[in-house]
């Protein structure tokens, strides 16, 4: 089988990307150019174009190339998905958009969440666009025949990703140092909200087992681990494996959001809320599909990737700045 990843060079993409070596299918990534943490597997054919900002070289990059399935991983919004119909219609068997869980309702309805949950996250941009580009695909699906299928991970992390609650995406091992030198550590709420974290590998399985699976046509599927813990839980075992305790402190999302506009998407919009996911559907697809790895054991791999080289161990100072003005004007409020 022929596919090709328009990315495959990034946190989730990366591990997908090595299992569908290992399984010996033929593997073309394309982007921009090889990521700084993670390489093509060896055995993966690369072509270098910007898919954004150069059709041209995008184009010529495809020319007599032909591929059973695509994987878009970097489909942000209506204009990419347009672009993709372009440049796929009628020309392979299956097209795959990575989507994200953040598009199920905010605030949820219903404590488990199903592909059936309905899409709406007023809050995010982000999800809505997501949204938009789902029901754009499935519009083509249902009136042009187009065999798109639609991928939906949650929280998933890998060796250069942390994923705390409230954290810096970019430097991850900020939230780390914090721990490290006895600083408070912002939790939203009361830290007893339920969250779902998917180790990359793990998701990989989900994904491969789709590839070129013909009943996975016209249909939508999220793919996270079963494992449900409160963010009380999953900062103090962060904490736990670098040997340290944690000094929590629990303020309100909105709180937060005033003082952290990104945080109205990231936090209001998606993780405040509960997150329990019910995965019977690619389980159904894809019987082979398990989650091996804890928690316990994801954040000490993690831990030991950032260990390896502490030109890793980047931080955030302007984020640091912003929770210690939080934290400040918070404390405020207690009487003395």
């Amino acid at each position: 089988m022929n596919i090709l990843f328009i990315g495959g060079t990034g946190l989730i993409s990366s591990a997908c990307s090595e299992l569908v070596i290992q399984r010996g299918y033929n593997l073309t990534l394309l982007n921009r150019a090889s990521s700084t943490k993670y390489t093509p597997p060896s055995g993966a054919e690369l072509l270098v174009a910007d898919v954004r900002a150069d059709p041209m070289a995008l184009q010529n990059a495809l020319k007599d190339k032909k591929f059973d399935v695509v994987v878009d991983w970097i489909a942000y919004s209506l204009d990419d998905v347009e672009r993709d119909l372009r440049l796929f219609s009628g020309k392979i068997g299956q097209f795959i958009f990575i989507s994200s869980a953040s598009v199920y309702q905010k605030p949820p309805r219903h404590y488990i969440i199903t592909e059936e949950t309905p899409l709406e996250n007023p809050y995010w941009e982000y999800s809505r666009k997501k949204i938009a580009c789902e029901e754009r695909l499935m519009q083509a699906y249902h009136q042009e025949g187009f065999p798109a299928t639609i991928i939906r991970p949650s929280h998933t992390y890998g060796p250069s990703q942390i994923p705390l609650c409230y954290t810096s995406w970019q430097h991850p091992y900020t939230l780390i140092d914090r721990m490290l030198h006895g600083l408070p550590i912002i939790i939203p709420g009361d830290g007893t909200s339920l969250w779902t974290l998917t180790w990359n590998a793990d998701f990989a399985k989900g994904l491969a087992g789709l590839l070129g699976l013909p009943a996975a046509i016209g249909e939508a599927f999220h793919i996270t681990s079963d494992e449900v813990l409160t963010w009380n839980q999953i900062t103090l075992e962060a904490a736990r494996a670098v040997g340290v305790e944690a000094r929590l402190v629990h303020i309100a999302s909105d709180l937060i959001a005033a003082y952290d506009p990104n945080a109205v998407g990231s936090l209001i919009g998606d993780k405040s809320n509960c997150a329990i996911f019910d995965n019977r559907k690619i389980k159904q697809f894809v019987p082979e599909f398990k989650c091996e790895v804890t928690w316990a054991e994801g954040v000490r791999r993690s831990l030991a990737w950032f260990a390896a080289d502490p030109a890793r161990q980047t931080i955030d100072p302007s984020l640091n700045q912003t929770w210690e003005r939080i934290l400040s004007n918070y404390q405020k409020a207690f009487p003395t």
